[in-house]
């Protein structure tokens, strides 16, 4: 996944610092080493970010692990707001109360943006769950009690 991203950036440097090898066996066979060497470390920092996450998520404190919950309800509320509320309040105080100004409209790019990556996070909690892995069934969840 990340490779993907770092790929256009860091692949021309690569190409450009290896090109200054001679030998085209050397030079493909140092190619291959550093993109692996890059692969390795993009993967090593994606394994201490889980583990992170992990210690997070298994702390008692609300403040600790209750901040992901509460992005969701914020992006939940703002997603309701902005497809249900508004555009309904809009209607019944057109309809009903002419001279009334419509609610206010909340701009939604941003927030589709931080849903969409909550839903990914998602999407890997509920493989979780379906694996049956679960605070309490967790390594870290038992640690900590």
């Amino acid at each position: 996944m990340f490779w993907n991203i770092l790929q256009p950036i860091i692949g021309p440097i690569i190409e450009k610092l290896v090109d200054r090898i001679p030998n085209p066996n050397e030079r493909a066979k140092a190619k291959e080493q550093f993109e692996m060497e890059l692969m390795q470390a993009v993967m090593s920092a994606s394994t201490q970010q889980n583990k992170i996450n992990e210690i997070e998520a298994a702390h008692k404190s609300v403040f600790v692990a209750g901040w992901r919950p509460f992005i969701g309800w914020i992006c939940g509320i703002g997603l309701f707001w902005a497809f249900v509320l508004q555009p309904m309040s809009a209607w019944i105080f057109a309809a009903f109360i002419p001279n009334f100004p419509p609610p206010p409209q909340i701009h939604t790019d941003n927030l589709y943006q931080l849903v969409l990556a909550m839903l990914g996070m998602g999407g890997l909690r509920t493989f979780e769950k379906m694996r049956g892995v679960s605070r309490e069934t967790s390594p870290l969840g038992s640690k900590q009690q």
